[in-house]
């Protein structure tokens, strides 16, 4: 029944969406003489930011056709590499040859959001990198007919993507994955996969929840259970693919990260009026992109999302090698030759400080040389991996931390892996 009021409502808002947005472009029109009184351009302006907040978003594209090597624009293709019921591999492969440039998989959040949500990950990424990324299904899109997928499927997507990118590549996890891909690099190591990354980089990741909890963390923490399972899971309606099956809705995940935030999100879109109204098209365009993507949510299975809650923040099982994959324990301490990176915000108030430096001391038997910190100052969640403190000042920590443990590319790079410790990066100790 929740799903199916949901539905609902989102068709009666699209529907107010569209007349909004008509309303608006009509007191607008200079055909029209209302346009001419003074009040109809601020009606307008704001109808229009409510047609905007109330309009229905599917999957966004990443729409990166282009980027930028040694200066010069050069095409890129989004490729399907390998392709599941509950995921894809993509490669944005560039038109370029004679390159000799990491490659890297990007393990995007199965948390409500599409791996758009890394788009300028990705785009800042492609300048100097082979580019792979996970792309998850809507899980109201797959049906019943494909099976389950848990936290324990989830690793194994990122093993086999990882053992399709190759040996000697690298693996870079934002939030949520951060704890699967932990598992995963331990898993791979135990079992002498020759597809073990050189590097993992974790970016607001939740390894070890009990350190500095979140509102996220205590609302994952302060109730049992059961009552997730009772109350948060709802069966997909009869006219999606995935008719029936148990999911966490991606408009719950949406409303629980607006709901964190409600008075900045309401600045936000008073911010967007005013520009609008003041005849600052760009800075309101801004507003509404970030919106688009942020809007934009899709489905997690019931048993994925239930084991996540169990597993990593209830239990805090990988933290205390104590999950079991596949019927062997995963032991942190088994990483002995996947260089790790942690980084993490300020001002992360999702993950954190402290939740994802654990994974360097949950690996004693992995060199203190080949471990790193990096605390990004005055960044959010969010702007980790997006925006301009990432392009300027995180991307180019992750690049260097990559060719530094890479032994193809350190040669390149004129530097010794001792030299880690640079200002930019604090080391473990």
């Amino acid at each position: 029944m929740l799903y199916t009021a949901y539905e609902f409502q989102r068709a009666w808002l699209q529907g107010m969406s569209s007349v909004a947005k008509t309303s608006s472009a009509w007191l607008l029109s200079p055909a029209n003489p209302m346009s001419y009184v003074s009040s109809s351009p601020v009606i307008a302006r704001a109808l229009e930011v409510f047609g905007h907040a109330a309009e229905s978003r599917g999957k966004p594209a990443f729409g990166l056709t282009t980027t930028e090597v040694d200066g010069r624009q050069v095409a890129v293709e989004e490729v399907i590499v390998r392709q599941h019921p509950f995921g894809a591999l993509k490669h944005f492969r560039r038109d370029v040859a004679g390159r000799n440039d990491p490659r890297i998989l990007v393990v995007t959040p199965m948390s409500g959001h599409y791996a758009t949500l890394l788009r300028g990950t990705v785009e800042r990424l492609l300048h100097d990198h082979e580019v792979y990324v996970t792309d998850w299904t809507d899980a109201k899109l797959v049906p019943l007919s494909a099976g389950s997928f848990d936290l324990n499927d989830y690793v194994d997507y990122v093993i086999e993507f990882a053992e399709i990118v190759g040996p000697g590549s690298h693996m870079l996890a934002v939030c949520q994955p951060a704890v699967p891909c932990f598992a995963a690099v331990a898993y791979m190591t135990a079992n002498d996969n020759p597809a073990t990354p050189l590097t993992l980089t974790m970016m607001g990741g939740p390894v070890d929840t009990r350190r500095a909890p979140t509102s996220v963390n205590d609302l994952a923490t302060q109730r049992p259970f059961a009552w997730f399972e009772q109350n948060v899971i709802a069966r997909v309606p009869m006219t999606y693919p995935g008719a029936g099956r148990r999911v966490y809705p991606g408009f719950l995940q949406l409303a629980g990260f607006m709901s964190m935030n409600l008075a900045n999100h309401m600045k936000s879109h008073w911010q967007m009026f005013r520009h609008l109204v003041d005849g600052d098209d760009d800075s309101a365009d801004a507003t509404k992109a970030f919106y688009d993507e942020y809007r934009s949510v899709c489905d997690m299975t019931a048993e994925f999302y239930l084991q996540t809650i169990d597993v990593v923040f209830q239990r805090q099982a990988i933290a205390k090698g104590e999950f079991i994959h596949r019927g062997q324990r995963v032991d942190p301490a088994a990483i002995t030759r996947t260089a790790l990176l942690a980084i993490e915000g300020e001002r992360d108030d999702i993950s954190g400080i402290g939740q994802t430096r654990a994974a360097l001391e949950l690996t004693p038997n992995l060199p203190e040389d080949m471990k790193t910190y990096f605390m990004a100052p005055g960044v959010g969640h969010y702007g980790i991996f997006n925006g301009r403190k990432w392009r300027e000042v995180i991307a180019p920590v992750v690049d260097r931390f990559i060719r530094l443990h890479d032994p193809e590319q350190r040669s390149a790079l004129g530097v010794r892996a001792a030299e880690i410790g640079r200002p930019a990066v604090m080391p473990v100790n």
